[in-house]
C-alpha cells in the first residue's frame, strides 16, 4: 500500500485586494514551512502571481516587502507591485469573446456563473505588467524552476487548463499569467497555441480538486474570496457577498471531493476584519495598504487556526 505524503500548496484568485491579502497569509505560513517546499502549486488569477513568484524561488517575506516597501522587498515584485490595473475596467468592445461559456451553462457542462461571465463583452485591460513579469521570473527554459507550478485558465467552453502541467498546452509564463488573469469584461482573452483563454476563477476560485489523483496527502488551500460559512454584509458590499457567496459554494465542494478520499484540507480565508479592509470592491487598489496592515495582524492567528482545526502542524 503506498502512503501519500505530498503537500499541494492552493492560491486562489482574489484581485489587487486578494493577492495583497494573500502575501501576508503566505509569509505567516513562512513562520512555520516554506510554501514554496510544498510538491505542488496551483494558482489562479492573482494566486498564479503568488505561485509564480513561490516557484522563481521568492520568499514570502520578499513579495509581502514589495507591497509594504521594505528593506526585504523584491526588486522584481516591488517593480510590479507598483502597476496595478484600477478600482474600474476599461469601456470594453462592443462584442462576446466567450458566447461558449453561455451554451456551456445551458447544457449544465458549467455553473451559472460561468455561464453569466461568457455574456460579458471583451475586455479592453492592459495585462502588459504581468506579461512583464513572466519574463522576470521565467528561467532559461522558459517556465519557473519549481518543477510542478500550475496556473489556471479556462477555454472557451469552461475547461480548465492548468499551464505547466503534464500534457498542458505549452505557455510563455507571462501568456500564462495573462491568461489565468483575464477577467471577462475587463481583459481581453489570451490566444496560446491558437486557443483564447480567460481567468481560471471563472470556473473555480481554486481548482483544489485538480490534485484528485496526484496522490497528494496534504492540500493547503489560500482563498480570498470564500468564506466558509458566510460573511455578513451591508450596503455595496452585499454585492460583494453575492459573488464570494457563488464561489464559497464553489470551494466547498472541491474540498468535500478531496476529504471524501482521505486528503486533509487546511482551508485558509479572509475573516470579517480582512473583508472589512477590503470593501466592496477587490480591485480597489486605494485600500491595498489598509489591507495588508490588517491582514499582519490577522494572518498569523488565521493560519494557526486553520492547521489547529484540521489536526495538522505546519
Amino acid at each position: 500500500m503506498t502512503t501519500r505524503s505530498d503537500r499541494a500548496l492552493v492560491v486562489g484568485c482574489g484581485g489587487t485586494l486578494g493577492f495583497a491579502w494573500t502575501t501576508a497569509v503566505l509569509d505567516s505560513l513562512a513562520a512555520e514551512w516554506a510554501p514554496a517546499s510544498a510538491d505542488l502549486l496551483i494558482g489562479t488569477s492573482a494566486g498564479a502571481e503568488a505561485v509564480a513568484m513561490l516557484g522563481a524561488g521568492i520568499r514570502p517575506a520578499a513579495i509581502l516587502g514589495a507591497l509594504t516597501r521594505s528593506a526585504e522587498a523584491d526588486p522584481v515584485v516591488a517593480a510590479h507591485a507598483r502597476y496595478v490595473p484600477g478600482r474600474r475596467p476599461p469601456v470594453p468592445f462592443p462584442w462576446l469573446p466567450a458566447a461558449g461559456l453561455v451554451a456551456a451553462g445551458v447544457r449544465g457542462e458549467v455553473d451559472l456563473l460561468a455561464g453569466l461571465a461568457g455574456a460579458l463583452p471583451r475586455g479592453r485591460g492592459d495585462a502588459t505588467w504581468l506579461r512583464r513579469l513572466g519574463d522576470s521570473l521565467a528561467s532559461r527554459e522558459g517556465w519557473v524552476r519549481h518543477p510542478a507550478t500550475w496556473l489556471m485558465a479556462t477555454d472557451p467552453r469552461g475547461r480548465r487548463v492548468a499551464f505547466g502541467a503534464p500534457g498542458a498546452p505549452s505557455a510563455r509564463l507571462g501568456d500564462a499569467l495573462a491568461a489565468s488573469w483575464a477577467i471577462p469584461g475587463w481583459f481581453p482573452p489570451v490566444e496560446i497555441g491558437g486557443t483564447r483563454y480567460l481567468d481560471g476563477g471563472v470556473v473555480s476560485p481554486t481548482s483544489a480538486d485538480l490534485v484528485l489523483g496526484h496522490d497528494v496527502a496534504e492540500v493547503v488551500v489560500i482563498a480570498p474570496m470564500s468564506s466558509e460559512g458566510g460573511a455578513p454584509a451591508r450596503g455595496a458590499t452585499r454585492l460583494e457577498r453575492l459573488l464570494r457567496t457563488a464561489m464559497t459554494r464553489r470551494v466547498d465542494g472541491e474540498v468535500r471531493r478531496l476529504r471524501a478520499v482521505g486528503v486533509r484540507v487546511v482551508r485558509i480565508e479572509p475573516g470579517a476584519e480582512d473583508l472589512a479592509a477590503m470593501g466592496a470592491n477587490f480591485m480597489d487598489p486605494r485600500h491595498r495598504e489598509r489591507v495588508l496592515a490588517v491582514a499582519r495582524e490577522t494572518a498569523p492567528r488565521r493560519v494557526a487556526r486553520a492547521f489547529e482545526r484540521d489536526g495538522t502542524t505546519a
